[in-house]
């Protein structure tokens, strides 16, 4: 059967979106209406000729309105096949009238839950007939419409006045694929709202649920396809996080692209440690932050940071923590970089980024808290990996200086500043800073040494570059994102002028490593906690 004539259909919606005008073309088609509650008010109260729901089944609704569209006669009409003559006669002997078209949306339970509801208030906003209908249509799709998106009315209006009432198979047949995956996200949605009640992060089961925001020109390469989803569940440990690189608003520039959207979230979250700090900026390549610094102004805090490496800031993102201003704005135009991210921008920065067309504004409204909980996910072949992110902030208080030399306070905040900065480093990290400012930074090396010895490098071209009579790691701290497991990458911090290191400890050689800092008269702190990022 290809086409459908729609005789009756049933209507039960939460969301009333377009409901009148959907009401009042299927009437223009003589199509029965046969509603449930609200939904059936809402259509009398426009004049439409509604049958309700106990009518049709001769059954009342009991048990405040659990118990309504639970019966054979919807059922049956709904699931009934057609052309099969057993079908047919069990419709006659129990006189089941058959239901061509089901109109359905569910209970809101995810607004509910995102509301702050009790619980007793989300358990009643647990869907039972309506996940029910939608299956029950869906399956029967050769002959049944099912519609659970106000959004495809205007499409199913449209149909029923080009084919006189019908249908088409391939109408059906889309709209039953996305009832079920409605059904399946709102059932997610329940599942993920009771194993956050019962405390479990990781749950033996685990669904999760996304929308698909919008398609991208292709992955990290051409031949990759790609598209940006977005998780639909209810706000549960802060998920979907509504204030991420998703959500932001991209004010003006081409369309990001996979690696726009990857390299814009990780700046995102480097500036998010800074965002009850100073002015700051962070400038960010291919996952790894180039420069970083706060200051007395976002100008001074961007220039700071571009002048760690301004080689590899060429065609990167760069984030703030404060509002975009046109000075700082004028400055970044003086290269070219992909995407700028901001909590906002003046109306004088967005004017000077309207004469870079490419050039992308992202604005993210307040910063994320750097504490918030969540889950971060990496397919890998046959499966995904799941972990609780990386919410783990220093602790000052569990500090432990461990060499006989002790940090000036000077030095301790430029070793948490540079601590800061390595949580964000792709492993193996080392990151050399002074006055607020990242000097140097070693990224995504096989072994530590070489980590510290590029970042040293990095730091001496820089100063070249900008003519220093001193290249800035002298008197700078010196972060490892793990333990040094040997001296050697310590003593080429200290050979390139680090006064303070501060690392995890927990290494077998740790004693080896303090007394090659005792030796070269620095200062080294422990923290206890390593920040790997692979």
């Amino acid at each position: 059967m290809t086409e459908t004539a729609i005789k009756t259909a049933l209507l039960s919606v939460s969301d009333k979106t377009g409901l009148i005008e959907l009401g009042q073309a299927l009437a223009a088609h003589n199509i029965k209406l046969v509603s449930t509650g609200g939904t059936a008010k809402l259509l009398r109260d426009a004049g439409l000729t509604v049958t309700d729901i106990s009518d049709f089944t001769g059954f009342p609704e009991i048990m405040d309105g659990r118990v309504k569209t639970l019966h054979p006669k919807v059922h049956g009409g709904l699931l009934a096949v057609r052309d099969n003559p057993d079908h047919i006669a069990a419709m006659n002997a129990h006189e089941i009238k058959a239901i061509d078209l089901v109109v359905v949306n569910l209970y809101p339970f995810r607004e509910t839950v995102a509301k702050g509801a009790d619980r007793p208030e989300v358990i009643e906003n647990i869907d039972i007939g309506g996940p029910s209908m939608v299956r029950s249509a869906a399956k029967n799709h050769e002959h049944v419409t099912i519609v659970t998106d106000p959004e495809d009315y205007p499409a199913l209006i449209a149909e029923l006045n080009d084919n006189g009432g019908t249908t088409t198979l391939k109408t059906r047949r889309r709209l039953a694929g996305k009832a079920y995956a409605a059904t399946a996200q709102y059932d997610a949605a329940i599942s993920a709202w009771f194993a956050a009640d019962l405390g479990e992060d990781l749950p033996e089961l685990l669904t999760l649920p996304l929308k698909k925001a919008s398609a991208l020109r292709y992955g990290e390469n051409p031949h990759q396809k790609a598209a940006l989803y977005i998780p639909t569940l209810p706000n549960l440990p802060e998920w979907p996080l509504v204030n991420g690189i998703a959500q932001a608003k991209q004010l003006q520039g081409k369309a990001l692209s996979y690696n726009n959207y990857g390299d814009a979230d990780a700046a995102l979250e480097l500036i998010s440690e800074f965002r009850d700090g100073p002015p700051t900026a962070v400038i960010l390549k291919h996952a790894n932050p180039c420069g970083v610094a706060s200051a007395d102004s976002l100008l001074e805090a961007y220039k700071a940071a571009l002048s760690c490496d301004s080689v590899s800031a060429f065609g990167g993102i760069i984030a703030f923590n404060r509002p975009l201003d046109g000075p700082t704005a004028e400055a970044i135009t003086e290269i070219f970089t992909e995407v700028v991210v901001a909590p906002e921008a003046d109306d004088a920065a967005k004017a000077v980024f309207t004469k870079k067309k490419n050039l992308r504004l992202l604005i993210t409204g307040p910063l994320p808290d750097p504490k918030r909980h969540g889950l971060n996910a990496r397919s890998i072949a046959g499966g995904v990996l799941l972990q609780s992110r990386d919410a783990e902030l220093l602790d000052q208080a569990a500090l432990q200086v461990v060499t006989e030399i002790k940090p000036t306070d000077q030095q301790m905040k430029d070793a948490l500043f540079a601590w800061t900065v390595a949580k964000h480093v792709k492993s193996n990290a080392i990151v050399y800073a002074r006055d607020n400012a990242t000097v140097g930074i070693g990224a995504g090396q096989m072994n530590r040494l070489e980590s510290a010895r590029i970042a040293a490098w990095k730091a001496e071209d820089a100063a070249k570059k900008a003519g220093w009579a001193e290249v800035h790691t002298k008197g700078s701290a010196v972060a490892s994102d793990a333990f040094f497991p040997f001296a050697d990458g310590l003593i080429t911090a200290t050979e390139a002028g680090a006064t303070t290191v501060i690392q995890p400890g927990g290494s077998i050689r740790d004693q080896e490593v303090i007394d090659a800092a005792n030796k070269a008269g620095i200062a080294m702190i422990f923290t206890g906690t390593r920040h790997f990022r692979h």
